[in-house]
């Protein structure tokens, strides 16, 4: 089995564990709106990969603590055992040489966050040969590029573009809806902040946000009057 530091868990079918033999590696990218399954898709390709036999480290950003910072956890409860980090690049820090070279999977969740993403996945698939999975969201409440994810897109294999359902009408949502009047990019949140919307719903919900967040505004104009 691989030494590595109690702290970085990975994960392995294998009795003896092998190194990649692979001379270059592969990028797949996840995104879509909160609520589509990203982590569960995630979650479901790294089984597969330990089930198939290949070394797997799993990490997520350390500002993400809503089910605590020792696994990925899903919406729906599913988890896997992970390392929180605050950024890409202390990744290799975790691991001895050996251990690292034997290392053929890498999964990376709620991606957003990574300011490195793009210079770590480049490194770790075109120069060390490993398999990369990355989920997150392509966009923020606003609809603008979140972060680094669509900057991998041109480096990616493959990329699964996935929809919730409208939390209004059921029908396909591709967008998230922040339901509060904060105005931060990075929020952490579940159902109690945002909720996945189709088209119609993100357009007329923003008008209503906007609305509601001028109102508050005016109250507090007068109050402090």
């Amino acid at each position: 089995m691989i030494s590595l530091p109690s702290k970085f868990p990975t994960q392995t079918r294998c009795v003896h564990s092998k190194p990649s033999l692979s001379s270059s590696g592969e990028i797949h990218v996840i995104v879509g709106p909160m609520f589509a399954g990203k982590t569960t898709t995630l979650l479901h390709r790294v089984q597969a990969e330990i089930n198939d036999g290949r070394n797997v480290a799993i990490i997520k950003s350390n500002k993400d603590n809503r089910y605590g910072l020792d696994s990925v956890v899903t919406h729906d409860g599913v988890k896997l055992p992970c390392c929180a980090l605050p950024n890409l690049s202390s990744f290799k820090q975790n691991f001895s040489q050996d251990a690292y070279d034997q290392l053929d999977v890498i999964g990376i969740d709620e991606a957003q966050f990574f300011g490195d993403l793009y210079d770590f996945c480049r490194e770790v698939a075109d120069h060390d040969g490993k398999t990369v999975i990355v989920a997150g969201l392509d966009g923020d409440y606003l609809r603008r590029s979140f972060g680094s994810v669509l900057d991998i897109i041109p480096l990616a294999d493959s990329v699964t573009k996935l929809s919730a359902q409208c939390e209004i009408c059921g029908k396909r949502a591709l967008f998230t809806l922040r339901k509060t009047g904060e105005t931060q990019t990075e929020l952490i949140g579940g159902t109690d902040v945002y909720m996945p919307v189709c088209r119609h719903h993100y357009v007329s919900g923003q008008v209503a946000v906007e609305a509601a967040r001028m109102v508050l505004q005016s109250q507090k104009v007068i109050t402090r009057r």
